[in-house]
């Protein structure tokens, strides 16, 4: 089930100069799955926080539709059930960690005898439990994202937005925080995650969208935008061999004493190109699809060597 759709969604900005309007969004259609973690990814001024905006109702769209849990952003309770985390928060410098939960509790109408039994839920969930009474202030960036995640988690929201929620953590911190999302994950919750850091995204989402000026790039799941099923790695003993390919059927890319990587315009040539191996009585010892990471698809898709999907 999609708890969110957006379908050619639009914002324009009037930037007040000659040189014309802003294009935030251009066209942007996506459906996000419950209990899934989903990742926005796009450099600055991609649109990924002007989408989260127009979700949560703080902005409004030019043209096109979304809906969270089936309501416009113009419905309150549309997010009623969402939590939100934002990029560089500035929470009350002055209350302790325990007392930012209390007064966000508070804000949505939680009774207290609830927010005792959430916080102590909380606070163990983000690791936070010796933490929980000192002041905000003497916060690290790690613990202050935490804290941050636990604030959003108050009202035990089936969707959460983040937006860039490990950028500026140490690695130590960037790992606990992505243990935290498989744990939410696992509890059925929609996690999307806004975020440049691709690494972090990769080892976490289940599916992501590409964003740049304004439109999906590319949108699938990880591992279908980190394989190459027209690349095939074979491991063979080549030796001094010599091997070609019509230029129709592709071409190889590498070539050594020991392995080869070829690159096909239909990967059902692999049959070919392993009968070709057979012939000259190479021995091959295997045959597999290259992989690569998500930084290496996202720097692809953004410098426009795929198709705009909108």
């Amino acid at each position: 089930m999609n708890v969110i759709e957006v379908t050619d969604l639009t914002k324009i900005y009037d930037s007040g100069l000659r040189k014309g309007n802003v294009i935030a969004l251009n066209k942007v259609s996506l459906q996000i799955q419950a209990g899934e973690i989903f990742g926005l990814l796009g450099p600055n001024g991609a649109g990924k926080t002007t989408l989260f905006k127009i979700l949560l109702g703080i902005v409004r769209a030019t043209s096109g539709e979304s809906t969270m849990n089936g309501l416009p952003p113009s419905n309150p309770e549309s997010r009623a059930k969402v939590g939100y985390l934002p990029e560089n928060h500035r929470f009350p410098n002055h209350l302790t960690g325990l007392g930012l939960l209390e007064s966000t509790g508070r804000l949505y109408g939680i009774p207290q005898a609830e927010l005792d039994i959430r916080f102590d839920r909380l606070l163990h969930l983000v690791d936070m439990e010796k933490w929980a009474d000192t002041k905000i202030r003497k916060y690290s960036k790690g613990m202050a994202q935490r804290i941050g995640l636990a604030q959003a988690l108050i009202a035990d929201p089936d969707i959460l937005m983040l937006d860039e929620p490990t950028d500026g953590i140490d690695p130590v911190g960037k790992v606990e925080i992505r243990e935290i999302l498989l744990k939410l994950r696992s509890m059925g919750k929609t996690v999307i995650v806004n975020s440049h850091l691709l690494s972090e995204v990769e080892q976490a989402a289940d599916r992501v969208a590409i964003l740049s000026k304004g439109q999906v790039v590319r949108m699938g799941e990880v591992s279908e935008l980190t394989s190459r099923q027209s690349q095939f790695e074979i491991e063979a003993e080549i030796g001094d061999h010599l091997f070609e390919l019509d230029e129709a059927m592709g071409k190889v890319r590498l070539i050594s004493s020991d392995r080869m990587t070829v690159e096909l315009q239909d990967e059902k040539d692999i049959n070919y190109v392993i009968d070709q191996l057979r012939f000259k009585k190479i021995s091959i010892r295997s045959v597999k699809p290259v992989k690569i990471t998500l930084e290496q698809s996202f720097f692809e898709a953004v410098r426009g060597k795929q198709e705009p999907v909108i």
